[in-house]
């Protein structure tokens, strides 16, 4: 029996987009300032769930809702169950948006929302591709569990409930990466630094949002400065370092606000930003004594500006098969009267988080700071080559692409490093633009509605 793949995705293209709209609509950014025992992570995520679940029992599958904080949806007979593991949450947006992030919009072959393509595209495309398998009452020899969860972008506290009492699978991928394979990821370190830098000239410090996103906003509260002498510093500033915008302004109690705007990245890859903390810090350096002698001053300025690969700070690695260590300062943060700096680290083999963790010990003696561990570090994840899972994965791909399917690792996290044999695949096409976690996100509809056929004859063939 042939079964045209690309055609049987064809007569769905219409449904899947009108439940992916609904589904956008949805803001999912996790909210702790609402979040309840019915609603862990925040309403707009537990709406997604629902969202989504109720999609799955309409269409006749079995689902379940693990305290509104994870779902599942199931399919298949067998003992072995292949896991495809996608999330309904997503980042924070700003005001750098040219479209409302959470109304979708279709606009010259792509399709701009928050989502449409971290995660919410690639999982209405992975769950209509299972669709079309059970619509045509294809055999299988395996169960298949759909799983999904709302805290991706954040601590993974989705998978650790979900993990306490629910089936693991035998093995899987998440749609929530790259094409042609993610079959290796870096580790995830985060360090928190303190200081104590609020006296004299500077009277408070903050940026950022996530640690997994590079500050597109920054702002500082100056004291004893001179309004207009800043304003002219901010001018040749700005000529000397035209990707940070600074602005600067009169504020209460004679202080001045100095706002200072960049441009936000995957932390996985830090380079593609312009840390607008950093940057802002390295203005201040040079406005007066005071900010030239602040220890958090330069620390930040002369160390973590533009260090993406952890060379400054001294702990600067690679690996031949994982790639580079890399560097981002995500979120910096008032905390009491000290300032708190998350520093998230994606880290290759080779190299324990001790031995960072040491690294910075030092530092902190020579920059006073104190120091602490994340509490969500994951450990690096590699699936051989030649795992069977890999090798039909990526037999599909360049059935459908025609191109050479190759092993990578990337320095993001997927859900899929939960299983051994676990990856991540797709929805990202190497030609495409890669737009998460910026404004103005995007998803081509060719990839997604390619992404669909990939997926349904991939799990198929996993599952047969």
């Amino acid at each position: 029996m042939t079964i045209h793949w690309t055609q049987e995705a064809q007569k769905r293209y219409e449904d899947y987009y009108e439940d992916l709209f609904s589904l956008l609509k949805v803001d999912s950014v996790r909210d702790d300032s609402q979040a309840s025992a019915e609603a862990p992570v925040g309403p707009g995520p537990k709406k997604a769930l629902e969202t989504f679940l109720a999609m799955a029992e309409r269409d006749g599958f079995k689902t379940a809702n693990i305290d509104n904080i994870a779902g599942r949806v199931e399919f298949g007979q067998g003992d072995e169950v292949l896991g495809i593991l996608a999330h309904v949450d997503v980042v924070p947006v700003d005001k750098y948006w040219e479209t409302d992030p959470f109304n979708p919009v279709i606009k010259d072959g792509k399709l701009y929302a928050r989502g449409a393509s971290d995660d919410k595209g690639p999982l209405m495309a992975a769950y209509y591709a299972l669709k079309i398998i059970k619509d045509l009452e294809l055999p299988v020899s395996k169960r298949v569990h759909f799983i999904v969860g709302t805290d991706e972008e954040s601590d993974w506290k989705c998978m650790d409930r979900y993990f306490e009492t629910e089936v693991k699978p035998d093995f899987g991928f998440s749609p929530d990466a790259e094409f042609p394979i993610i079959n290796g990821e870096k580790g995830q370190y985060t360090s928190h630094l303190s200081f104590t830098p609020f006296s004299g000239d500077l009277v408070s410090f903050e940026g950022g949002q996530r640690e997994n996103m590079v500050p597109a906003e920054a702002k500082a509260y100056l004291a004893h400065l001179d309004l207009d002498q800043v304003k002219g510093a901010a001018e040749v500033f700005h000529k000397d370092h035209p990707a940070a915008s600074l602005a600067v302004e009169e504020a209460d109690q004679g202080q001045i606000l100095v706002a200072c705007e960049g441009k936000a990245a995957h932390a996985m890859d830090p380079s593609q930003g312009e840390n607008a903390a950093t940057y802002l810090a390295l203005f201040l350096q040079g406005l007066s004594d005071d900010l030239a002698k602040n220890t958090f001053v330069n620390f930040t300025a002369n160390l973590l500006h533009e260090d993406f690969y952890g060379q400054n700070l001294g702990f600067a690695h690679h690996d031949e098969v994982m790639g580079d260590l890399t560097l981002n300062p995500g979120v910096f943060a008032p905390e009491g009267s000290n300032l708190r700096v998350t520093l998230n680290m994606r880290v290759p083999q080779g190299i324990s988080y001790e031995e960072i963790g040491q690294v910075l010990d030092k530092l902190g003696q020579d920059y006073d700071f104190s120091r602490e561990d994340g509490q969500s570090n994951k450990p690096p994840h590699y699936v051989p080559a030649d795992d069977p899972l890999v090798t039909t994965l990526l037999d599909v791909y360049e059935k459908y692409t025609g191109e050479i399917g190759q092993e990578k690792v990337i320095g993001g996290g997927t859900y899929g490093r939960l299983f051994e044999r676990g990856v991540a695949f797709g929805a990202l096409f190497p030609a495409s633009p890669d737009t998460m976690h910026q404004a103005n996100e995007f998803a081509r509809l060719k990839d997604l509605e390619k992404a669909m056929a990939i997926y349904a004859e991939a799990i198929y063939r996993l599952i047969k």
